[in-house]
Parts: C-alpha cells; structure tokens; sequence
C-alpha cells in the first residue's frame, strides 16, 4: 500500500514538471505530506521560488517598428517582449531616459482611472506597464505608454526594483 506521503511527493513532482523550468521547489519540499497544518511552505506542503533578478545595467530598447521590448543586463538580453506603443493620434516620444519612479499599481487620472499595473514611469506621465488588453500586444494601441503582458510587465518592474533606478535605461527608437 502507499503512503499519502509517498502519493503526495509523485503528484507534487509531476505538477511541478508540468510549470516547466520557470519554476523550482525547494529541495526536499516535494516529499513533504500536506497535514493540514501551516508549515511555512505554500497549500500543498511545497514551496515555488522565483529565480533573483540578474543584476547590473538594465537597458530597456523598446522599437516602435518592431512593437518590442529587448531587455539587457550589462549588454547581455535577457527578455524580449512584445509591447504595444501608440495608436494613430497619439505619440510614444523616442529618446533615452532613467525611470523617475515606480507604482506597483497605477490608475491613469487622465485616461478614467486605466489601471497600469508595474508601472515604471520613465518621463512625465510616459510609463512602461501591464495591460489587460493583451490580445493587441504586438500592434500599437496605447494612449503613449508602452504596454506590456501583465506577467513581463512584473518581470519588468522587479528588475528595475532590484537593480535601482539609477542602474536602468529606457531607450526607445522607431
């Protein structure tokens, strides 16, 4: 007969072979029994962490053409992500900057209170942030701002938070 321990950690290794290679657990967290009872690891008696944020420069190259966003530490990319800039009427303004400041949640006063979640703020009211808009990801569609899928937005927002302000570049080119 086997154990609910013995069920638990096959069940719990298959689940997270499943998430695939984003996410880890702790060393021998799968072969904890899940009693009910808190023991500082999540639900299921595991625990996921995120791998740290590389650190260094980060420089953000967003290109209007390509309605994307290549993110390097010290030179060397680590994402790219598909973005959208503004939609005809509105204008992404082209330069380089270092963010200004960072809102894990925004609500846009000018645009009826629009949430931006993992808003990095780079130049007025100009901000790289998610969007629940994500089927026109890839295309423009913004009000200026460049968007992003909520989960790179965080991504985003958790570099820049660890690596500092002064350490980040936005770059945007056409």
């Amino acid at each position: 007969m086997t154990s609910r321990a013995t069920l638990f950690s096959m069940t719990s290794t298959s689940f997270a072979a499943a998430l695939g290679a984003a996410v880890f657990l702790a060393p021998g967290a799968a072969l904890a029994e899940n009693n009910g009872f808190s023991s500082g690891k999540g639900t299921f008696g595991f625990s996921f962490f995120r791998a740290a944020a590389p650190k260094g420069k980060i420089t953000a190259k967003i290109d209007i053409s390509d309605q994307r966003m290549n993110v390097y530490v010290n030179g060397r990319r680590y994402h790219s992500f598909k973005v959208s800039t503004a939609r005809r009427g509105y204008v992404t303004p082209t330069g380089s900057w270092r963010p200004t400041r960072l809102h894990e949640m925004w609500h846009s006063r000018k645009y009826n209170m629009s949430p931006m979640p993992h808003s990095v703020f780079f130049k007025g009211g100009y901000a790289i942030h998610g969007t629940n808009h994500i089927n026109r990801l890839g295309r423009p569609a913004s009000h200026g701002c460049i968007r992003l899928h909520p989960n790179d937005a965080r991504t985003f927002y958790n570099m820049v938070k660890a690596n500092g302000r002064k350490n980040t570049t936005v770059k945007i080119v056409h």
